[in-house]
Parts: structure tokens; C-alpha cells; sequence
């Protein structure tokens, strides 16, 4: 947290108020979350209020929260040795038809996908991310800011090709990275890791072809130490919890 942007977070609580659903203020950056309905209405403020002044979208990516917080493989110490591939597969697209029978319940993460717009302002030389999540997990839909920032056009387009993140108002809501005729979201954390099928060249058919993937599917551990926890403070939460003790003073 530094002083910047605890300075931006306070005037994004003071001046979006009840349209935001968390401000948390983290290594130095501010992330704000919304809801679908809100976020038209706030995206039109950041960019046309002065005080703010977002007039560029960097980005918009897709997220797939579905094993979010599961960790199958975790430590805090290192060694020379190396570390053991006989970890239990216990995120989604890791070997699932060798544990889907085992599992008696699969607990569903709520508010699985989101969309996260990066926003600059070149007047004010400070950052933004804002944050949307999906009220429905079996059809995530999000409004399209592309009235706002015309630059959200192939962005959207990934992240509807890569989450299946539908975003309504969309002009030309296309595949933008996948073949013609793909089946399904690649980054989708329930997509198999070595995919469904994979394109050839066939000799004796003289053209190129899909045929089922040959890739043996396994479970890779990576070698890395997961720093501590990292430090974010949500001023939403910090408000309420602070109204809250005031309210229970007044009381007695």
C-alpha cells in the first residue's frame, strides 16, 4: 500500500459509493469490483470524470476461478533432491477420469468467471483494474464496454474465445485465437491440459486432418517456493466493519 494509492482508492469510495462491491488496495495497486449492472454507469465516470480520467483500456482478460485456492502441491522449503510427482490431482482438468469416480461431491466455487479491464490515464499516470464477475457460471454474461473504450472490441473477442465469457451488446462477437470448428474454451480450468484433438497432416489423404489427441496426460509439479501472504486491504469491508463498531457504541 502506498500513499498514491490509498489517496485513489478513498476518492473511488467517496465518489462511485454504493456501486462498488470491494476497493482493495494491494502492492501498491487499486482494484476495484462491480456489478454487470454498475459497470457501464462506473466505466462512463472513470473515463469522463475529471478526477479520474481513464481514457484507455490496456487490456480485458478473462478469469476462470474454478480451482481457485486449491493447491496440489505447496511448501515453504526448498531442496536439491527435487520433489515428488505423485501428487493427488485435486484441480479441475487434471486427470479427471481417473478421480471423477472417487470424488462423492465437487464443492462449485460461487462467481466463477470474471472479467478484468486494465485501465490507464495518461493525465493523471496511474492505473486501474476493474473487476466484473458473471451472475451465472452455465452462462457467464457481461455487458460489452465497447461504447465506452472502442478498443475493448478483439479483447472481448479473446476472452469470449479462451472463457466462453459472452459480453452482451457486442457487435461482432466472434472466435479470435481458435480454428473454425473448435469445441469448447481452451482456458477454462475444466479443459483438458493436452486437449481434445490435435491437426495433422494425413499422407495417404493429402490434406490436413483432426484425429483424437495422442498426448499421454500427467501431472507436473512445478519447483517453486510460494511466497507469504500478501498484504490487501478491501476499504468497502473496512467501512462497514468501522460503521458497524460505531454503531454498537452508540448503542450501549
Amino acid at each position: 500500500m502506498t500513499d498514491s494509492s490509498r489517496q485513489l482508492a478513498e476518492q473511488l469510495q467517496q465518489r462511485l459509493g454504493e456501486s462498488l462491491q470491494a476497493i482493495i488496495d494491494s502492492l501498491g495497486e487499486v482494484t476495484i469490483e462491480v456489478s454487470p449492472e454498475a459497470l457501464l454507469e462506473v466505466a462512463t465516470q472513470l473515463r469522463d470524470e475529471a478526477a479520474f480520467g481513464y481514457e484507455i483500456l490496456m487490456d480485458v482478460c478473462g478469469i476462470d476461478y474454478a480451482s481457485y485456492g486449491q493447491n496440489e502441491w505447496a511448501t515453504e522449503v526448498s531442496t536439491s533432491s527435487g520433489f515428488s510427482r505423485g501428487v493427488e490431482a485435486a484441480t479441475a482438468g487434471r486427470l479427471q477420469a481417473v478421480t471423477e469416480d472417487l470424488v462423492v461431491e465437487q464443492p462449485r466455487q460461487s462467481k466463477r468467471f470474471a472479467a478484468v479491464y486494465q485501465l490507464l490515464s495518461i493525465s493523471k499516470n496511474r492505473r486501474l483494474r476493474l473487476k466484473v464477475f458473471a451472475p451465472d457460471d452455465d452462462l457467464p454474461v457481461i455487458p460489452s464496454v465497447i461504447a465506452v473504450w472502442n478498443s475493448a472490441n478483439w479483447y472481448e473477442r479473446e476472452a469470449f474465445d479462451l472463457y466462453g465469457i459472452l459480453f452482451d451488446g457486442h457487435p461482432d462477437l466472434r472466435r479470435l485465437l481458435t480454428d473454425y470448428g473448435f469445441v469448447g474454451h481452451p482456458f477454462r480450468k475444466d479443459f483438458p491440459l493436452s486437449g481434445n484433438v490435435e491437426v495433422i497432416y494425413d499422407a495417404e489423404k493429402r490434406r490436413v486432418i483432426y484425429q483424437p489427441v495422442s498426448i499421454e496426460p500427467r501431472v507436473l509439479v512445478p519447483k517453486v517456493i510460494r511466497p507469504g501472504r500478501v498484504e490487501a486491504v478491501d476499504l468497502v469491508r473496512e467501512a462497514a466493519a468501522a460503521a458497524a463498531a460505531t454503531d454498537a457504541e452508540e448503542a450501549q
